[in-house]
């Protein structure tokens, strides 16, 4: 269900993603978990050139400032299918934009135990994740931060035999499809993107993560291949 990524630092940005201003002055994630409700690079559909940061913890729409926020009220994940049948996401219409990460880890079931693995592109280059965006008034400060969700899919084949029963994946959106998912702005348009990714992805097997290992959050290991 994606609740542990990994992020690119600026440099590896400023290297790869040439057509985008990088304004992102945050830090670089090898493992972070949407517990954290940490501030990540993404591109918004307002501003389609330029990598900023916003925050893993979308607000619901009758969520309009810091003051109304309460624990139970964050979403970090929706499933694609769900903002055509929830009215309260028809929002997500308007505001969408892609999430830049490196991987992703995702839970399966081994012979004995669960295990973790960590998926990838080849030569581990940077890719977007769709994602479904609300801004946030901080009363005390008078900024407006965005917030946002991960949108998932139905996993592909290759996601299929590793991840757990829910068989969800992010929903992947390759370099030729960006200016278009961002420019689409309304139901039918936005569906023709919620398909699994069909390009090559890589995994390896890593450290059991659990939802209460927050303490693993960012250490390079992470990522470290065990057999």
């Amino acid at each position: 269900m994606c609740y542990y990524i990994s992020t690119p630092g600026v440099k590896k940005m400023l290297k790869e993603l040439t057509e985008y201003t990088i304004n992102y002055k945050g830090d670089q994630f090898y493992l972070v978990s949407e517990l954290t409700k940490p501030f990540l690079p993404v591109t918004t559909n307002s501003n389609y050139r330029t990598v900023e940061t916003a925050q893993w913890k979308l607000l619901p729409d009758w969520i309009k400032t810091e003051t109304e926020l309460k624990d139970d009220t964050d979403i970090y994940n929706i499933e694609s299918e769900d903002i055509f049948e929830n009215a309260s996401h028809k929002s997500f219409f308007k505001y969408h934009g892609l999430l830049w990460v490196d991987g992703f880890y995702e839970s399966g079931k081994g012979i004995k135990q669960s295990e973790s693995y960590y998926i990838y592109l080849p030569e581990k280059r940077i890719f977007s994740i769709g994602i479904v965006v609300a801004p946030l008034l901080n009363t005390e400060t008078g900024v407006t931060v965005n917030t946002f969700s991960i949108l998932t899919t139905k996993a592909n084949d290759f996601l299929g035999e590793l991840i757990n029963e829910k068989k969800r994946m992010p929903l992947i959106i390759p370099p030729d499809q960006r200016d278009a998912w961002l420019d689409a702005n309304d139901g039918e348009r936005i569906k023709d993107f919620l398909i699994p990714f069909n390009g090559l992805l890589q995994a390896h097997k890593v450290q059991q993560i659990t939802r209460e290992g927050t303490e693993q959050t960012n250490k390079s290991d992470s990522q470290q291949e065990i057999d």
